[in-house]
């Protein structure tokens, strides 16, 4: 009876230390496959849902925050409906946080050959052709209101005018030449 007792407990302690030696394996495979996850990856799942986003470019250079309906997404982009017809495009680059994203996240590297190459200034283009009045929101703090003319390399350029006018010779005040890295966001709507 003793030697039964005896191999049995043995046993249990082998399945014991076989269980725990799996565990300890997912837990570092998971944990390395996160190291794989981008910012991208996270955000790909979240289409559709209500998110909460910290981005740089508040009132005097702090923080502001926006919150919609995840509707579109880039390599450097994301888009938010506000409600109604508004809408944030926000770079990447001023974003500082994002609150409601679900626990599952898409596969590394499987958004497409397209999504990967929409970045920033193809949307921004889209804005020009449509000759979309908005308001641009920079990363120091301050706020231009306008029209977008022309998408270069590495910068934007907008008619300033008031939003609810267009963009007409006599009535535009000035242009502004803005680098992408100074936009915090662009609301339109």
């Amino acid at each position: 009876m003793r030697w039964e007792d005896l191999f049995a407990d043995l046993e249990l302690q082998w399945e014991a230390a076989e269980a725990a030696e799996l565990d300890a394996e997912i837990a570092d495979r998971t944990r390395r496959e996160a190291g794989y996850l981008r910012l991208l990856d996270r955000l790909r799942p979240a289409v559709g849902a209500e998110v909460r986003c910290l981005l740089r470019g508040g009132p005097a250079a702090g923080s502001a925050a926006v919150t919609g309906r995840l509707t579109g997404l880039g390599v450097d982009w994301l888009l938010l409906a506000e409600g109604g017809p508004a809408e944030v495009l926000v770079p990447r680059s001023s974003l500082l946080a994002v609150r409601g994203l679900p626990a599952v996240s898409a596969q590394p590297g499987h958004e497409g050959r397209l999504a990967a190459r929409l970045d920033l200034r193809h949307v921004l283009r889209g804005l020009v052709r449509d000759r979309v009045a908005c308001a641009v929101a920079l990363l120091g703090g301050g706020q231009l209101t306008g029209t977008l003319l022309r998408v270069g390399a590495d910068f934007v350029e907008l008619a300033e005018h008031p939003l609810g006018e267009f963009a007409r010779r006599g009535e535009v005040r000035s242009g502004w030449t803005v680098p992408l890295e100074g936009l915090a966001f662009i609301r339109r709507g």
